[in-house]
């Protein structure tokens, strides 16, 4: 693969400049285009078919959620990466089902924006530690609170092993042939994780799984899906 092209969705002009300045510092990164909203930034993406477009969540016009609703639909290979203040599962999990691979806080774009951006390229996945901590221990005082058994109990153990390959971005098929079995058995397991943990989509597993500390936290505590 050659340069990395990225697209720059901010409505704060100082954030893109910021950005722009940061990552075009990088070697193998290419900055092709520059929106201040998510109108803009669909249009440009149509327009440079970039490798990967970096979203701020909350935009004039039309926000970071719908244009990367839009972007995704239109642009298969388009990598997302949303830039956000929202450190909560709410967003999160809006921002995978509209077919994000990254989520980065604001706060802490400096340190996290390029290794999100080698990530989501490398097929891989990335979110903020912030992110990813806060979520696990809002489960464990769940819980705890609650006194409801976690239902990952229920799981037998070829099933806890599919779902985090499932949440690491693996095909029914790569994990066929991964754990030796048809694809025919993986996908029977995978019915039995949804059946049992009640989810509706791969954006619940993958949700989920950051929750339960099931994927890995690389990269400075970040966790890192691939």
């Amino acid at each position: 693969m050659g340069s990395v092209r990225i697209l720059i969705a901010d409505d704060h002009a100082i954030i893109r400049r910021g950005l722009r300045a940061l990552l075009a510092s990088e070697p193998g990164f290419d900055i092709v285009a520059e929106a201040a909203d998510g109108a803009e930034a669909v249009s440009l993406a149509e327009q440079e078919a970039p490798n990967v477009a970096i979203l701020d969540i909350s935009m004039p016009n039309l926000n970071g959620l719908e244009a990367a609703r839009r972007i995704s639909s239109k642009l298969r290979e388009v990598q997302l990466v949303m830039l956000t203040v929202h450190a909560d599962d709410c967003y999160l999990l809006s921002a995978l089902k509209v077919g994000a691979r990254g989520y980065v806080l604001k706060s802490s774009v400096e340190s996290e924006i390029v290794d999100a951006v080698r990530a989501v390229v490398q097929g891989k996945a990335y979110f903020s530690p912030t992110v990813s901590k806060m979520l696990a221990d809002d489960y464990l005082h769940y819980l705890k609170a609650t006194q409801v058994e976690d239902e990952y109990d229920l799981l037998t153990g070829r099933e806890r092993q599919i779902l985090q390959l499932l949440a690491e971005g693996k095909a029914n098929k790569d994990i066929a042939t991964l754990l030796d079995l048809s694809p025919t058995t993986v996908i029977s397991h995978r019915q039995h994780i949804f059946q049992k943990l009640n989810f509706h989509s791969l954006a619940d597993l993958i949700l989920y799984a950051i929750r339960k500390g099931v994927i890995a936290r690389q990269q400075g505590g970040a966790a890192q899906i691939g």
